[in-house]
């Protein structure tokens, strides 16, 4: 079509797609991206990282056929901010989400909104818990808030409406419905959002029983009493029982039972729960590797199974996130594209979830924008790790004491041996802090020989140069992203 039938904009963003398209991977076009992110599914509850407790054959399907991440972090494990960071490649304190209460500015770049203007078909489905509505979608179809398990109500452009059926379910409906009717002249950008496994882990009817007469294996720190830990991690308030209610395990918690023994008691009601709103996200991750199949899509299409965090399966006797421990940090994150990844293959490099941007536009041939701060770990992927890689990471936690968790604001480094945090109370006019300061305190951790985090090395003199060397690297982190210290 001869250039003068479009205006500026739309010529720009014509040649815009064509570039993107020349850049893309060699012989191919710019690939389908489906992104499949649950809320709170810890990796340990994945058959592919291991799970002892329960099993996951779809979610696996993908790593056989692609490749597992084995240390991806999120930047601060709480869900709003690590949903910002992965829109938008960057830190809390750039894009300004920085807690459960922050909106993320709809004028925000990100990378729906790139991809948008490279040609892409963008859609987000789901959980969006930003606060306010999407911007850089063609289509969107959302859960009011964290929404509810059963019989939701959506808002789909605007329109609230209630929908019959387990929220699980209607999502992958959504989902597929959107990809039946797309353009299929484009390529597509698909955000599939679930809202489980996250608290109150309301599982779907026909899997209301799962687990019953079986006893899930503990976790063997379920019994963890913080001794040696910073004060404020030992008070907070995330125990499996003792800081539970009654929508937690569906009945009043008994009288009788208190400390290990309620512990040990409430652990088998909330893991049950938990895994069987797990088997309903499986099922639905293998309703959509169906339909590419199907279809003939499976070959052009990135496929990512991950979540917005870790989350504690009764390990330091705690649930919820939060905090800088593995459990929390940890994101799985599993990607198959066939023919660019090999098959079965895993990856130790440290990934953050500022990433997962900068790796989508890598694949769709777009430059990363110079605000993102993450960068794209396609070479990762395709198992030709840069040999400048980083190797640390940077963790801040600013939701100080609030929401009823009493978990403190919190900043560390994490190398592959070593993990160091700083929770340094609650300066002056901080983000998010409603309660009194806490008294600062460190905690140093060696990966390797206590992967469970159970000892605090930080006040051993034996530790004193390894606590100097990772201070330093903490504050070179630190003014590397641009953040103020404590």
């Amino acid at each position: 079509m001869p250039t003068s039938q479009y205006n500026r904009r739309e010529f720009l963003g014509v040649m815009g797609a064509a570039a993107a398209a020349a850049h893309a991977a060699p012989g191919r076009e710019q690939p389908n991206v489906l992104y499949i992110m649950a809320d709170d599914h810890a990796s340990h509850a994945i058959t592919a990282y291991g799970s002892r407790i329960n099993k996951t054959p779809n979610i696996d399907r993908i790593a056989k056929g692609g490749v597992r991440l084995n240390n991806c972090f999120c930047t601060n494990s709480i869900c709003t901010p690590s949903r910002a960071a992965i829109l938008t490649g960057q830190y809390s304190h750039k894009n300004g989400v920085y807690t459960l209460g922050d909106a993320l500015d709809p004028n925000r770049n990100h990378v729906a909104k790139e991809l948008k203007n490279a040609g892409y078909q963008t859609a987000m489905i789901g959980k969006w818990h930003l606060q306010t509505n999407p911007t850089g979608f063609d289509y969107w179809n959302i859960l009011p808030g964290q929404g509810v398990y059963y019989d939701p109500v959506f808002i789909d452009g605007g329109q609230k409406k209630k929908h019959s059926g387990y929220c699980t379910d209607l999502i992958t409906d959504f989902t597929l419905d959107w990809l039946k009717q797309r353009d299929k002249k484009k390529p597509f950008f698909a955000l599939c959002h679930h809202k489980a496994p996250h608290r109150p882990w309301d599982p779907a009817p026909k899997y209301a029983h799962l687990f019953d007469g079986q006893t899930i294996p503990e976790p063997d720190n379920l019994y963890d009493h913080y001794e040696g830990k910073a004060r404020s991690v030992a008070a907070v308030k995330m125990r499996v029982g003792e800081d539970m209610n009654k929508t937690d395990v569906k009945m009043d918690l008994p009288a009788d039972l208190q400390g290990d023994a309620l512990r040990k008691w409430a652990y088998q009601y909330y893991i049950k729960d938990y895994l069987r709103c797990i088997q309903s996200v499986d099922d639905n991750v293998g309703r959509l590797l169906d339909y590419l199949d199907a279809e003939g899509l499976a070959k052009d299409t990135i496929i990512v199974y991950t979540s917005d965090q870790g989350f504690f399966l009764g390990d330091h006797g705690w649930y919820d996130k939060r905090l800088m421990y593995e459990e929390s940090l940890r994101m799985p994150f599993l990607v198959r594209y066939p023919g660019a990844i090999r098959p079965g293959t895993v990856s130790s490099d440290i990934i953050l979830n500022i990433d997962f941007a900068p790796m989508f536009l890598d694949y769709a041939g777009v430059k990363t924008p110079a605000e993102m701060q993450g960068r794209s770990f396609r070479a990762n992927l395709e198992g030709h790790s840069p040999s400048n890689w980083r190797t640390s990471m940077y963790y801040r936690y600013w939701m100080h004491n609030s929401n009823d968790h009493h978990v403190p604001a919190h900043y560390g480094v994490r190398t592959k041996q070593h993990k160091l945090i700083y929770y340094y109370g609650k300066p002056l006019g901080m983000k998010g802090a409603n309660e009194p300061a806490t008294t600062p305190e460190w905690e140093l951790f060696d990966m390797q020989k206590d992967p469970r985090e159970m000892k605090n090395l930080y006040n051993d003199p034996a530790y004193r140069g390894l606590v100097d060397k990772l201070t330093s690297e903490l504050a070179r982190l630190q003014k590397e992203v641009d953040d103020t210290p404590a």
